[in-house]
């Protein structure tokens, strides 16, 4: 049937399948800080061209730019500031570059799961799904000694089993969907599943302001200083309303010399605050969970 055909409970239980439940903003933030930051890298690296089946050369390179310039500079500027960040890591991406996500557990950052291959979870089959979840996690744990608590999906790409296997995998937390712009319970057919979404948006992804692709209609249109004046108008606004401020960066994407002082310049305005906590994004998890 048309979906205008359908009967009430067809798009009822579409709807419902998962949902926004219960907020989980709290009324101050910890140690009574007005505003929580949560930066966050998804370290895509060659995954982005791997998970398509392709084998171009220079698009892998691309994905090793993010490792072997990115990471570092990202480390070396969270250092500096003393800031601490979440790295969202496919588990082939961790497997590629082991030493990385040592590196980014041991400088006290927190390494999230982020798909086995970067694969889209709408196209692999849901047993299949489970399984490469599954093998992520205990891939990532093996490799910095640390179980992931949280889960951001590829392309922030959500099946309709994906939360039931968050389920499974007794996750803190997921920061894939876009129903608020603070804290919430993830709700499952009506029932509350005690997950807390960390929702994300595009306008507060670098990566759509500066993909290229040289065979398509992608091309950069964002000039870096506008970037900067969104980024940094957002922040503001959840200043203003007491809530989360959540960017989602990538390694390939940020870190270009002509593009890093964004993360710099955003860094020492949120700073210039002295109410503002930046935390993982498991410890903004946590305290919303508890706090709310």
């Amino acid at each position: 049937m048309e979906p205008w055909q359908w009967p009430d409970d067809v798009w009822q239980r579409k709807v419902n399948k998962v949902r926004a439940g219960r907020s989980l903003k709290p009324q101050s933030w910890k140690n009574g800080a007005r505003c929580a930051v949560a930066l966050s890298f998804d370290s895509d690296h060659e995954t982005n061209e791997l998970r398509d089946g392709g084998e171009s050369i220079g698009r892998m390179s691309t994905g090793e730019y993010g490792n072997r310039v990115g990471i570092p500079r990202i480390l070396n500027l969270l250092s500096r500031t003393g800031v601490p960040a979440t790295f969202f890591v496919p588990a082939v991406s961790a497997l590629l570059h082991p030493d990385e996500q040592r590196r980014v557990v041991q400088e006290g950052h927190e390494v999230g799961l982020h798909g086995w291959i970067h694969e889209l979870n709408t196209k692999v089959p849901p047993e299949a799904e489970r399984d490469l979840h599954f093998r992520a996690a205990d891939t990532l744990e093996k490799i910095t000694g640390v179980r992931p608590v949280g889960m951001r999906t590829p392309s922030w790409d959500f099946s309709q089993v994906t939360l039931k296997i968050e389920r499974e995998l007794g996750l803190l937390y997921d920061s894939s969907l876009m129903a608020d712009d603070d804290p919430y319970e993830i709700v499952e057919d009506g029932e509350p599943t005690g997950i807390v979404e960390l929702p994300v948006e595009w306008i507060r992804d670098d990566a759509v302001y500066f993909n290229m692709n040289r065979h398509s209609a992608l091309r950069p249109y964002t000039p870096p200083t506008a970037v900067l004046d969104i980024f940094r108008r957002e922040f503001d606004r959840a200043y203003e309303d007491g809530g989360l401020f959540l960017l989602t960066m990538h390694p390939h994407v940020i870190t270009y010399r002509s593009r890093i002082f964004i993360l710099e310049e955003l860094i020492a305005h949120m700073k210039s605050r002295a109410d503002v906590w930046f935390a993982t994004h498991a410890d903004v998890a946590r305290f919303a969970k508890e706090n709310a």
